[in-house]
């Protein structure tokens, strides 16, 4: 233990179903660790798709109303609990958390920190936890496609779509991206060939790219689109889902319409045409925590290595205090940015 604080703990707190402009500023005595947690003074953490959804009561596994959001954070620790080695004081780390890293500290376990390197802003190492760790094990542990291989990544311009951009123009692999029009710049300026999602002829535009098909489609949109995603797949390629955005603000249970994605996508690989089709989950494999752990820090230490060498350009779309994490959920969801929403302190 390092010595205690009296300070209070700031949390934003998401009470019930509400719109952004109801979440709750809370504040509360400092948290103490316990055995084999750190106590992580909090510099960054972001504003993801998973709090949009959450806010809905639509993210599949969220925990019970009401609760502290914030799906990943970087931060200084500031005092360790019981067999915590002492030497962690003082020094940045990376987490992810899920929930709880909108909060000006937060307790994690000590196992779960990764390394921030020295000189790295937090904000936008930040930008790199979840949303990195996302690109970075899609492509390069669920599809694996070759150099000279072409990808369609849709919402290019997002937090996880920019970094896949990136890491997918690094492997040697063209990649075509689409987003909005406003957006189209950005996406060219990242290495890949832009595209309206909305555009009637989509299908088309991507065909003229890629006549044989694309070697991996990744999707985030979920609902009756994937099905064009699958259409474009070359004989070999991998459909990669990763999320249900089209079901953001509609009705329902959260669990359908995942349900539906995960049925379809089994149909799918059971068809001897040698595509693959799968749900991309960050969280699989966690029963295992030592191995999950093991690849969370490998890959998580090889995209801080890629930003702190200058090959990764982080996408910060905004750096909005703490106290106002009501602007900035409302401006991630605008759909008018490039990249990521951090809160700092």
């Amino acid at each position: 233990m390092v010595e205690q604080s009296s300070e209070q703990v700031l949390e934003v707190v998401l009470p019930g179903v509400v719109e952004p402009e109801g979440l709750e500023l809370r504040r509360r005595d400092r948290p103490v660790p316990a055995s084999g947690q750190a106590l992580v003074r909090v510099e960054a953490s972001g504003v993801s798709f998973a709090e949009q959804q959450m806010r809905r009561a639509k993210y599949y596994d969220q925990p019970a109303f009401p609760f502290v959001p914030g799906y990943d954070l970087v931060g200084t620790v500031t005092e360790v609990g019981p067999g915590v080695d002492a030497a962690l004081v003082g020094r940045r780390f990376a987490a992810l958390t899920k929930v709880g890293g909108w909060a000006s500290h937060a307790l994690v376990d000590a196992a779960d920190l990764v390394p921030v390197p020295d000189g790295v802003d937090p904000a936008e190492a930040e930008t790199f936890v979840v949303n990195g760790l996302t690109a970075w094990q899609m492509l390069h542990g669920v599809a694996k496609v070759p150099a000279g291989g072409t990808v369609l990544v849709h919402g290019a311009s997002g937090g996880v779509g920019s970094t896949l951009v990136q890491l997918a123009r690094l492997a040697g692999v063209r990649v075509i991206g689409t987003a909005s029009p406003r957006h189209h710049d950005a996406v060219r300026a990242l290495g890949a060939i832009p595209l309206g999602y909305r555009d009637a002829d989509l299908l088309a535009e991507v065909r003229a790219l890629a006549p044989g098909g694309v070697d991996a489609v990744f999707d985030h949109v979920g609902g009756p689109g994937i099905v064009d995603s699958y259409r474009l797949l070359a004989p070999r390629g991998a459909l990669v889902a990763y999320g249900s955005a089209s079901t953001r603000d509609t009705g329902g249970s959260p669990r359908v319409p995942v349900l539906k994605l995960f049925l379809r996508l089994l149909w799918w690989n059971a068809l001897p045409n040698g595509r693959t089709a799968m749900f991309f989950n960050v969280w699989a494999g966690k029963r295992n925590r030592s191995k999950f752990r093991a690849r969370l820090a490998h890959d998580l230490g090889a995209l801080f290595a890629l930003l702190a060498d200058g090959s990764l350009r982080p996408q910060v779309a905004a750096r909005v205090p703490l106290e106002r994490a009501a602007d900035a959920l409302r401006l991630a969801e605008s759909g008018t940015v490039t990249g990521k929403v951090v809160l700092v302190p």
